[in-house]
């Protein structure tokens, strides 16, 4: 086929067809997009948005974290190719800190794995374990990998609500009678993202029971273990008898540590479904590079006390966050663990609009930048998500605006001080 100047085909030819696998044309739109496009151009046309949408943290590593990362990356041994399941070492030490943090023992050769980042490796164990026909549970709300892992791996899902967790539970064992085939895959997320739903270790205890039970694999997504709030510590599934037997858990370095954009993730647990991961890593990558590895290991060795540190400044933010919305008239839960508010829309604004659409006019009008609930599914409408990324300063002005962009709306006399 010959083309005009212009990359169209000449006169009388078939234009050139692209045809997606149907994998990608089952994914719904980005529920996101609207909000990151409006963003991006109120950015560049100079305006100074408080960005609450995304849990990036904005603090750095801990300095001692990044020397070492200098150190290793003037090392030329480190610049070559590395072990797709992480070098020997980091996995020793992320089987050193189950044991000590959560008295989890751990085989550093067989059941612990690095990935790049937690989200890369749930979405390849999801490749690993599901196929056509197979069926995942998903906690509802969903962080929309936890979905949409399971769609590209050809699997289906069902979402259940996990704001009650006997609840949750007593609906997953209900699916497994009802369902046939019965599913295959049981998806946790606890400190849950967006919900801030916590949970504590007994409920791990019937997890496993149910998982042996009914043939279920579960999945931990433990993305938040290190930051909590007022004495709760977030239990690991791990910590419980037998669940070596039926799951994994996925922990990432990217919030208590700060270390986001270093893509630093561990899938520990059952060496099966770790070898059935590392067979798919296999041929999609050669690993983590090395000098972010022996950073991290240094971060995990001798950074208990920044994480700790860190949780305090999260802690604070919420309650800044949480003290302004309720000043406003907002019905918003303090979290006891993670780095997000889930905060409820005040009715009289869900009477008018939709999520995105409150959202939106946040971001237009009071240039503060949220989450829409609605895209973590049909359950979140209502709520928005908001990241405890800025400093007090910043989120206190963020309230101010806010209630600003209210009261242009309609005319409302709230005032914060």
């Amino acid at each position: 086929m010959t083309a005009t100047p212009n990359g169209q085909p000449s006169e009388g030819e078939t234009p050139f067809e692209i045809n997606l696998a149907q994998r990608v044309l089952r994914l719904p739109p980005y529920m996101f997009g609207r909000i990151n496009n409006l963003l991006y151009q109120k950015r560049r046309a100079g305006s100074d948005v408080i960005d609450l949408g995304m849990g990036n943290p904005s603090d750095p590593p801990e300095e001692f974290v990044m020397e070492k990362m200098c150190e290793a990356v003037n090392n030329p041994n480190n610049h070559g190719y590395s072990k797709s399941n992480g070098i020997r070492n980091l996995r020793r030490e992320v089987a050193s800190k189950y044991l000590k943090k959560y008295g989890a023992r751990l085989d550093p050769e067989t059941e612990v794995m690095s990935c790049l980042g937690s989200k890369e490796g749930f979405s390849h164990m999801c490749l690993a374990l599901m196929g056509p026909g197979d069926t995942a549970i998903v906690p509802a709300p969903y962080f929309p990998v936890h979905m949409y892992a399971v769609a590209l791996a050809s699997g289906n899902v069902i979402a259940l609500d996990v704001n009650d967790s006997e609840k949750f539970l007593s609906n997953v064992a209900y699916t497994c009678e009802q369902l046939y085939p019965k599913p295959k895959l049981l998806i946790l997320c606890y400190p849950h993202n967006p919900s801030t739903a916590i949970i504590e270790p007994e409920f791990y205890l019937d997890v496993v029971k149910i998982a042996k039970k009914y043939g279920l694999m579960v999945i931990s997504d433990f993305a938040y273990a290190d930051i909590a709030f007022d004495g709760y510590k977030p239990p690991s599934f791990l910590s419980a008898p037998g669940a070596k037997d039926v799951g994994v858990e996925f922990t990432t370095m990217s919030k208590g540590y700060n270390m986001a954009g270093w893509r630093v993730g561990f899938c520990c647990g059952n060496s099966e479904m770790i070898r059935g991961l590392g067979t798919i890593k296999g041929y999609y990558d050669y690993g983590m590079f090395q000098a972010v590895q022996i950073a991290a290991i240094v971060a995990l060795r001798e950074g208990d006390a920044a994480v700790e540190q860190q949780s305090k400044i999260y802690q604070g933010r919420r309650d800044v966050l949480v003290d302004g919305l309720r000043r406003l008239g907002w019905e918003v839960e303090s979290p006891k663990a993670g780095m997000f508010l889930w905060a409820k829309i005040p009715e009289k604004w869900t009477n008018k609009m939709s999520t995105m659409d409150f959202a939106m006019m946040l971001l237009e009008k009071g240039d503060v930048a949220v989450s829409p609930g609605s895209g973590f599914g049909p359950l979140g409408e209502g709520y928005l998500r908001m990241a405890l990324v800025e400093n007090e300063n910043r989120l206190r002005q963020a309230v101010r605006h806010i209630s600003r962009c209210l009261k242009q709306e309609e005319g409302s006399t709230v005032s914060v001080t």
